[in-house]
């Protein structure tokens, strides 16, 4: 796909991305270890009342999805902006959203 055949409002689904316990515990504890991702006891005063997944690893999760897709084919070259959203908390065991959305697309000059 070329960057003429994008529409905004485009919409991508994707696979479930599935979000493991121990993969979770073990992504937080080396890039956001803060209780509310590492300490059951603690996540269970929460207003979440459990663990939730660092918002990064539910991100790369899904993009992980994303990629699998296969979207842009061999004409991706690479990607200046993302726009991340969390509307709610990911839980172990439950799978992230997968629905990606064109917003706006800028044409920008050639590197070449």
């Amino acid at each position: 796909m070329y960057f003429d055949d994008l529409t905004i409002g485009m919409t991508v689904d994707t696979a479930p991305a599935m979000i493991e316990k121990e993969k979770m515990l073990a992504f937080a504890k080396d890039y956001d270890n803060v209780p509310l991702h590492t300490d059951e006891e603690y996540a269970k005063t929460t207003p979440f009342g459990q663990l939730i997944a660092p918002g990064v690893m539910s991100f790369l999760e899904v993009w992980a999805k994303y990629l699998e897709v296969d979207f842009f084919g061999e004409q991706l070259l690479a990607g200046k902006s993302t726009k991340i959203e969390w509307e709610k908390p990911v839980f172990a065991g439950k799978t992230a959203s997968r629905r990606y959305r064109s917003t706006y697309a800028i044409k920008t000059a050639s590197l070449c």
